[in-house]
């Protein structure tokens, strides 16, 4: 180290001259008349520098034939130059290939340009290129998700009208926020670098466009409600194939809808009108359940009643063939023996009579039963229930009082009628019966 300072100290007022190993008849260097120093001669400073190098390499004594006075001698590299020299430039061009290593991180690649034009695309790894200048790499995320948001800003209060303001096909304007995800393809990294001259610019712009092409093929009020999943998946669809026409190397994930509502100016009026088409829905749905309840029943009576119809026509037709047969036999059988035919009839007429009457007929002559109107008294007693309005002990008290009268006094037989005898049958006459007269 001090060889090497010792070679190249400009500062040492005899550098360049004439070496003379003796300090002591080292002479000083003249000076100017202004006692200022002379700059030295570039002769005198290479020569001055060979010797020293000689003197490191193996040459320590100098040279030993100077040259002669008045003549110059040409520069001479010192003994064992060649090999140093070849030493140092192995030692660099080993150093400039060493900076041409690249690691790449998991997630991203490097696109590599040779002279400024793509070459190729480096996978994560260690991975070499030429160094510099022949050839230099940028590195490219693939995996980020990259995000940006169109109608607003961080919040859906802080809107940028200019993008959410939209017309739909019905002529109607609608504010509308949504969120677009996207990441780069595989292969993608250069034509992102390359293609476009603002990617991420160029993404939002594809996007905002496509959805105001698609809201615009679209009424508001699907728009609005029942068609938010449909639209955005054709932007989404729409939107990429903008960017794959344009080769911009990105690749839309979501395109998600945030908020959608129509412009704050007519918001009231937009809300007092969904109202009164919420109230018409509304009464028109009622109106369809009450048809729907009606209408069945309607049709569930008047068939009930075409079936009772039918049903009374049966009957009636029934039941005049079967009086018209049961004559027809009775006819027959009186043919064959008239008065006992006759006596028939008459009793069972009378049985039918007396079935739906509520007197008794008893034997006036030898008859000792007493007669206690228990039908009577069942009836009263109904009728005391149902309209009076005492407390119940009163009521049990009265009938009570009711049934220990009716029990200690002789009934009182109603009507009664004498049964002929059998005797007397056939000067009976029914004046109900056809057969009599």
């Amino acid at each position: 180290m001090r060889s090497m300072t010792r070679i190249y100290n400009l500062n040492d007022p005899g550098w360049g001259r004439d070496g003379n190993q003796n300090s002591g008849n080292q002479q000083q260097p003249p000076r100017r008349p202004d006692n200022q120093q002379t700059p030295p001669d570039l002769d005198e400073v290479w020569r001055d520098f060979n010797k020293r190098l000689s003197s490191i390499f193996g040459n320590k004594g100098g040279n030993q034939n100077p040259p002669p006075s008045g003549g110059r001698q040409p520069a001479k590299l010192p003994k064992g130059s060649p090999k140093l020299f070849l030493g140092l430039l192995i030692l660099v061009i080993g150093f400039w290939l060493s900076t041409g290593f690249v690691i790449v991180q998991e997630g991203q690649v490097a696109v590599v340009t040779r002279f400024g034009q793509y070459t190729k695309t480096l996978n994560p790894g260690l991975q070499w290129r030429w160094p510099s200048p022949i050839e230099d790499h940028q590195n490219v995320n693939i995996a980020q998700l990259r995000t940006f948001e169109i109608g607003f800003r961080g919040n859906s209060r802080n809107k940028v009208l200019s993008e959410s303001l939209m017309l739909t096909a019905d002529e109607s304007i609608v504010d509308v926020q949504f969120v677009v995800q996207y990441r780069l393809l595989q292969t993608g990294a250069p034509d992102y670098l390359f293609n476009t001259n603002n990617p991420d610019e160029s993404v939002r712009q594809a996007a905002e466009t496509a959805m105001r092409e698609i809201v615009g093929k679209k009424p508001m009020d699907f728009v609005l409600y029942s068609g938010r999943t449909e639209v955005a998946s054709e932007v989404q669809q729409l939107a990429q194939t903008i960017l794959d026409r344009y080769k911009t190397g990105v690749q839309i994930s979501t395109v998600a809808i945030q908020n959608v509502q129509p412009p704050e100016q007519v918001q009231a009026a937009f809300d007092d009108a969904v109202k009164a088409g919420q109230d018409r829905e509304r009464q028109i749905n009622e109106g369809n359940a009450y048809a729907n309840k009606v209408l069945p029943e309607a049709r569930g009576q008047v068939a009930r009643m075409l079936q009772q119809a039918e049903g009374y026509k049966a009957k009636v037709i029934g039941d005049a063939k079967g009086d018209s047969a049961r004559f027809n036999s009775v006819v027959a059988e009186y043919v064959k023996a008239p008065g006992v035919m006759r006596d028939r009839l008459y009793l069972s007429t009378f049985e039918e009579i007396l079935a739906n009457t509520s007197k008794v007929m008893v034997d006036s002559k030898n008859n000792n039963m007493l007669y206690l109107p228990l039908d009577q008294m069942a009836k009263q007693v109904a009728k005391d229930a149902t309209s009076s309005a005492q407390p119940a002990h009163a009521a049990a008290s009265a009938a009570a009082s009711n049934t220990s009268s009716s029990a200690t006094t002789t009934p009182r037989v109603p009507a009664t009628t004498s049964i002929p005898n059998a005797n007397d049958v056939g000067n009976l006459s029914n004046p109900y019966s056809p057969y009599s007269r």
